[in-house]
């Protein structure tokens, strides 16, 4: 072999280890990209997370106390027994709360398996499983009706993470609103003639002037969502008002209790076209001689409902010339108008007892919202009756416990009316005559 072959050899080799030099630093340059690639996307992913908890704000299970059973603030308020604690946090005292248990709520949370998208509904509940007991899911769901509180409250009284308190808030509803359909003290009735008598001892009945008077009623708007819908929107928004409500008007005797109501229509409706339902049980089941008092935004001359619905008289009411009469249609006035006063104050008690009613309703689940505001009202009457705390009631029972009394009545309007005015809100608008 001579030095050109020689030569050739050596070029040939050198060519070789170039060649595999480059393909070994191309491979390092490969892993050394895909670890920066993987890197990246790591880094990438932590830091979107680390915003994306920055925006999200909510309470995970380690940010909670251990156990919900055990040690929680609900527990301790529970096991405390104290009515007070019990009507300041939930609006029912202590043998109320568990009347409302032992009526069904129980047996319903114990018996139904909680509605998840991953489980059968048919499926046996796990008790064991669940964060709270009945007592613990019934307190949840009246410290939510009873309040305006964020959830993250809820989560912090009763141990619960999110989800939890969605879900269970939601089951606990649908329990409850069963529960209450249940319950003869939680009933909607509509008591009139010698029932009504028998049952409401109603005072103003027996008065001269105000003679068969057995409630009062009134309308009542509540905020909503606004809609993406066009027709749902315009039916839900109020143009006196200026903004989206759900409509309802309820009808109290004098005992401070539902005794009609029609609920959730939309907040275009006028107070009078919401209450056609009440018209009807004032044509069909109301004795001649008995009627409602309301404001002038209801109509009372019809044929069908003649008579059936009295309100003060407006501004500029044209007034017998006779002193005598002008006198007496006066005092009659005023106390249509303080009695109709009642209305108000049932007005204000739902919706200082239920604080969930100040925040906005859902607007996409109509039937939802519905049996919302049906428990509310039973709700309204459980406590009425059982617990007693009402404006109405506090006015006119001590006065029905002295009505065998012949001086009651004789000094009826001083006593009566004196009491309402402390807390009369229409008063300004007593009519005053100018000679």
């Amino acid at each position: 072999m001579d030095i050109s072959d020689n030569l050739a050899l050596l070029q040939l080799q050198l060519a070789q280890n170039a060649m595999r030099q480059t393909d070994e630093d191309f491979e390092e340059d490969i892993i050394v990209c895909t670890g920066l690639i993987i890197y990246g996307l790591e880094e990438a992913r932590r830091l979107r997370s680390e915003r994306r908890c920055l925006r999200r704000l909510y309470l995970t299970r380690p940010d909670l106390l251990p156990n919900p059973r055990q040690d929680t603030p609900w527990q301790v308020l529970y096991e405390s027994r104290n009515d007070r604690a019990f009507i300041t946090t939930m609006g029912f005292n202590v043998t109320t709360f568990h009347k409302i248990l032992d009526h069904g709520f129980r047996d319903l949370w114990n018996n139904q398996a909680i509605p998840r998208c991953e489980t059968n509904a048919e499926s046996r509940p796990r008790l064991g499983g669940r964060s709270l007991n009945a007592e613990g899911a019934l307190g949840l769901v009246l410290h939510w009706l009873n309040s305006t509180m964020l959830d993250v409250s809820l989560m912090q009284i009763f141990a619960l993470v999110p989800t939890t308190v969605s879900r269970y808030i939601t089951f606990s509803l649908s329990n409850l609103l069963f529960t209450l359909r249940r319950m003869h003290e939680a009933g909607i009735r509509w008591l009139v003639g010698d029932e009504f008598q028998e049952n409401n001892g109603l005072i103003v009945d027996r008065h001269p002037l105000l003679n068969g008077a057995f409630g009062s009623m009134d309308g009542l708007n509540l905020p909503v969502q606004t809609s993406p819908d066009q027709e749902i929107e315009n039916t839900t928004f109020n143009g006196w008002l200026h903004d989206h409500f759900v409509s309802s008007v309820f009808a109290f005797s004098a005992k401070g209790e539902i005794i009609t109501c029609n609920l959730n229509a939309p907040g275009s409706w006028h107070d009078s076209r919401v209450a056609r339902p009440i018209y009807e049980k004032l044509r069909a089941q109301t004795p001649e001689g008995y009627y409602l008092v309301t404001d002038t935004a209801f109509p009372r001359g019809t044929d069908q409902i003649a008579g059936r619905i009295r309100a003060p008289m407006k501004d500029g009411a044209r007034l017998p010339l006779n002193r005598l009469e002008r006198e007496r249609l006066l005092q009659e006035d005023r106390q249509l108008l303080s009695y109709r006063q009642t209305a108000e104050w049932g007005m204000r008690t739902i919706q200082g007892t239920f604080g969930c009613l100040h925040v906005p309703l859902q607007i996409a689940y109509h039937e939802i919202r519905g049996d919302l505001l049906e428990t509310c009202a039973r709700l309204f009457n459980l406590r009425a009756r059982d617990v007693g705390i009402n404006q109405i009631r506090s006015v006119y029972m001590p006065i029905w416990r002295e009505d065998e009394q012949e001086e009651l009545w004789m000094t009826f309007e001083s006593m009566l009316f004196s009491m309402q005015r402390k807390n009369d809100l229409v008063g300004r608008f007593h009519m005053i005559v100018v000679e």
